[in-house]
């Protein structure tokens, strides 16, 4: 199995360590946070599910059939892992207000559990969600000590906010059908695929763009032309604002970004600029699909630090926990851990 991610750099040099990621369900454990309270009332019955080694999409379908309403009637706000434990809410359109008997739908899949029922006055989307707590762990790692150490560094830099593997598909899927249809003008009507595609063909320059800063040493440092995120604001960096920014970043208030490809130039400038634009240049499949859906330029932060960070290591077992944003993957912390042992599943 291929690794799509190899050719990107690694802020601590490339680890040493190996380990198994996923070996069981339950050492891959997400817990969703929406961030917000329901109405309580509403057309929209919310329904939060514990799955154990089945993805979103599956349950979604056969919770509408539970339901008795059509797949398109049941959303979600965030794709969960399939090869895990995870905990999240669905939102099922059922006007009448009525609470169907899952009692069927629950005995036909042990492997899913509902844990609390509600109601709220509108459906969930896809982003309505704050972020997610992690419990992972890593298990046979061949140098424990390695990796505490490592842990350590992380908790004080954090690690590239690169998008994980997952956003590509298996083997790369995504990215190759997304340079096609950008290659051959490919128009549909199928939201999801489209979806798919843009965000593998932006989450891509994005990273590539994100790995030459890391290989210039510029992860944590403002350049002249540069876009800083300071209190949420996008603010160029200039000759007269540069040492400002730099030790705002430094001191943690404000952050590097990078940019997220549109049909718009980009908005960075002199040393900067020719850092990003070679790559999308340099991908003009990916770029004619992006402008072609009329995308517009977006920044996402370089850098990403896990909140709550601890661990445990217990004989050659390491457990981490830790919450991120929404839209940051958790692979991108183990990825700067530990090379991975490929583990065979009977499902994959």
């Amino acid at each position: 199995m291929s690794d799509i991610l190899s050719p990107l750099a690694y802020l601590n040099g490339q680890p040493t360590a190996t380990a198994k990621l996923k070996a069981e369900a339950a050492h891959f454990v997400v817990i969703e946070d929406l961030g917000f309270e329901f109405t309580g009332t509403g057309e929209h019955l919310m329904v939060r599910i514990r799955k154990t080694g089945e993805n979103t999409s599956f349950v979604a379908n056969e919770l509408a059939k539970a339901c008795g309403v059509k797949s398109k009637d049941v959303s979600w706000a965030g794709l969960k892992d399939r090869h895990a434990v995870t905990e999240q809410w669905l939102s099922v359109h059922l006007p009448k207000g009525e609470t169907p008997d899952f009692s069927a739908f629950l005995a036909q899949y042990p492997s899913i559990e509902i844990l609390a029922t509600d109601r709220h006055n509108k459906k969930l989307r896809p982003g309505d969600l704050i972020g997610n707590q992690f419990e992972i762990t890593l298990s046979e790692v061949s140098d424990t000590a390695d990796v505490e150490s490592r842990l350590e560094r992380i908790s004080k830099v954090g690690v590239p906010n690169y998008f994980g593997a997952q956003r590509f598909g298996n083997e790369g899927n995504n990215l190759t059908e997304a340079r096609r249809w950008g290659r051959d003008n490919v128009r549909t009507r199928n939201q999801n695929k489209r979806s798919l595609y843009l965000s593998a063909a932006r989450s891509w320059i994005f990273n590539l763009i994100l790995s030459a800063r890391i290989e210039q040493d510029l992860f944590a440092q403002a350049i002249e032309g540069d876009i800083a995120i300071v209190d949420a604001n996008q603010v160029p960096v200039t000759g007269a604002n540069i040492d400002e920014i730099n030790q705002k970043i430094s001191d943690g208030v404000a952050y590097v970004s990078v940019a997220m490809a549109g049909d718009n130039a980009l908005p960075t400038t002199d040393k900067a600029l020719t850092i990003e634009q070679p790559h999308l240049d340099a991908e003009p499949d990916l770029m004619a699909l992006i402008r072609g859906n009329r995308m517009r330029h977006e920044r996402r932060i370089a850098s990403l630090k896990p909140q709550n960070l601890s661990w445990e290591v217990s004989d050659n077992n390491v457990v981490l926990r830790f919450s991120l944003d929404s839209g940051c993957f958790a692979t991108a912390i183990v990825r700067e851990l530990v090379e991975e042992i490929h583990v065979e599943r009977k499902y994959d």
